[in-house]
């Protein structure tokens, strides 16, 4: 008896020992659209990601940019998809690693309006009170804002939580325009969307950064990097990137955002 308790003992200890439990890595990706929504779009596209490096991913998001802001700012999550310019604070600090980005695509923002507006240029929105995502949403309002500043255009900023609720603010004629970029445009609602027109883009920058924490041990980042490349060589992989709005995914290093630091943006500076 006291040998078979001493078996189940050890057997206890190794089955719940540290050292052999698989690894889970939260997955934050920025909240441009609902949380239902990035689940639904996300998750199978991080079931297979799992399957194809060995790392085990669990999705996750936040209620709002702000929030997902500050999550990265603490290290919360172990992987994330961010934007440009988040990217480029929070490489400075805590220290996210570029992993990967969108291939053969640059991010350019857009201004949406109804698709019944009369208006005909951006002086028109003088005066006007205009919907965006959040504060330091990189092409959505920032690059916008921007250029509505350096313009003299007055105007008085709405922050509404997300792409969506922007796209659906300016579809119900809550408000005469709205920022977004091309992606989230072409993935919301084909209902809200077909209200809607695009009335002006930004220039083009380097996407949004797939990127992993400092303390991830680099052979689980190098694994996923190569499963997130490697996604465009089969059938099914293809297809959860079309799903997104994806063709590809390509290598990336922290230097690839040298032109989104250049524009010496402050909006989250301390």
């Amino acid at each position: 008896m006291k040998k078979l308790s001493l078996i189940i003992s050890l057997a206890s200890a190794l089955i719940f020992s540290p050292l052999l439990q698989a690894k889970e890595y939260t997955f934050g990706i920025v909240p441009q659209q609902s949380a239902k929504k990035l689940a639904r779009l996300w998750g199978p596209f991080m079931a297979k990601l799992s399957e194809k490096s060995g790392v085990t991913l669990k999705f996750a998001t936040a209620k709002n940019i702000p929030t997902f802001e500050k999550r990265l700012a603490n290290g919360a999550y172990d992987f994330a998809y961010m934007n440009p310019y988040h990217f480029t604070v929070f490489n400075d600090s805590p220290g996210y690693k570029a992993i990967a980005h969108q291939a053969n695509k640059s991010i350019q923002g857009i201004l949406v309006v109804h698709k019944d507006s009369n208006l005909k240029s951006l002086e028109n929105l003088n005066g006007s009170a205009l919907a965006f995502p959040s504060p330091a949403a990189f092409a959505a309002s920032l690059l916008p804002q921007a250029k509505l500043n350096n313009s003299n255009i007055a105007f008085e900023p709405r922050y509404v939580s997300s792409h969506d609720s922007v796209y659906l603010a300016v579809s119900r004629g809550l408000m005469p325009a709205g920022g977004g970029v091309m992606r989230t445009f072409n993935n919301t609602t084909p209902e809200v969307r077909d209200n809607l027109k695009i009335f002006w883009k930004t220039e083009k920058y380097t996407p949004h950064a797939f990127a992993a924490h400092p303390d991830v041990l680099e052979e689980d980042r190098i694994a996923l990097q190569k499963a997130l490349v490697d996604l465009k060589n089969s059938k099914e992989g293809a297809e959860l990137l079309s799903s997104i709005r994806f063709e590809g995914i390509e290598a990336a290093n922290n230097s690839d955002w040298d032109d989104v630091r250049a524009l010496n943006i402050t909006a989250l500076a301390n």
